[in-house]
């Protein structure tokens, strides 16, 4: 007797989901999909935004899309402070994502973007939890984001400040370009440099916000460039993050009891280095 595997179902696209519902028609699909390419928006922000759709429309078509559920008014919850840590709140304005519980093990947040669910994912991983997603709408996100970050969201809401330094230290080129354009790209002002030496008389020119550090370098390697920057009043609250390549245990364990904020192993992940260095940047505000 032969057993046939079932064909799974193929996602359907956000636009067919529009469809079936009747909240646009054939013409009207066409005319914004040509328009959302045009402006490299996403379909449904698109619709949201000229008013076709609303926020809860589309986090039910994301929910039929995707198959996860839908979560709506939860602005008027408590949370506890140890689960909104998990998420700074410059990371959950950027992304639109806010969290909802710890339970068992798992880690439940809320996403209005759930092409952007990597960040989230980090988050989770980084703490030893599995990511829940639930989808929710942009109003009802930034709602409970201006609710229980109240402080640092009206901050956020200001005048655009001055671009965050990120110094790169590192002897290899092609490394160190990667990450100059992820930095780049979120709109991170970025110094570069090949190795400790050269690192440490730039810092003390132009003192950058981060220093993400290759471990084994010429001249002055990760752990001597950490040292002389910790014996200078200027440089010593930098926080610093070193990266290696090295597949010993115990180095990033050493990394903490020198003194480095954060730990990065080769090859940098997009998202974790983005989440490592808001994070960073955070502590240092507040410290």
């Amino acid at each position: 007797m032969t057993h046939r595997t079932a064909k799974k179902e193929p996602q359907k696209r956000l636009g067919e989901i529009f469809l079936e519902k009747g909240l646009i028609n054939e013409v009207t699909l066409t005319r914004s999909l040509e328009r959302s390419r045009n402006q490299k928006a996403k379909l449904g922000t698109l619709l949201e935004n000229i008013g076709l759709i609303t926020g809860d429309e589309l986090s039910d078509a994301l929910s039929s899309q995707y198959g996860f559920r839908v979560v709506r008014d939860f602005a008027k919850f408590r949370y506890a402070q140890e689960l909104l840590q998990l998420v700074p709140v410059e990371i959950a304005n950027k992304h639109l994502i806010f969290p909802l519980k710890i339970d068992a093990g798992r880690l439940a947040i809320a996403l209005s973007d759930l092409t952007d669910i990597s960040v989230s994912a980090d988050i989770a991983v980084n703490n030893n939890l599995i990511l829940v997603p639930f989808v929710a709408s942009v109003s009802d996100i930034k709602a409970a984001i201006d609710k229980h970050y109240p402080k640092a969201a009206a901050v956020i809401r200001q005048e655009p400040q001055k671009p965050k330094t990120i110094m790169l230290v590192d002897d290899d080129r092609l490394i160190y370009t990667i990450l100059q354009n992820i930095l780049v790209k979120k709109g991170y002002s970025v110094l570069l440099a090949q190795n400790g030496m050269e690192a440490y008389k730039m810092v003390l020119k132009d003192v950058p916000d981060v220093i993400i550090t290759d471990k084994v370098m010429p001249l002055m390697d990760g752990y001597a460039l950490q040292t002389a920057l910790r014996g200078q009043l200027e440089t010593k609250n930098i926080p610093m993050i070193m990266i290696s390549s090295s597949n010993d245990s115990n180095e990033e364990a050493n990394a903490f009891e020198r003194g480095f904020f954060d730990y990065l192993s080769k090859p940098v992940r997009e998202a974790t280095l983005l989440v490592r260095v808001e994070r960073a940047i955070l502590f240092a505000e507040n410290k």
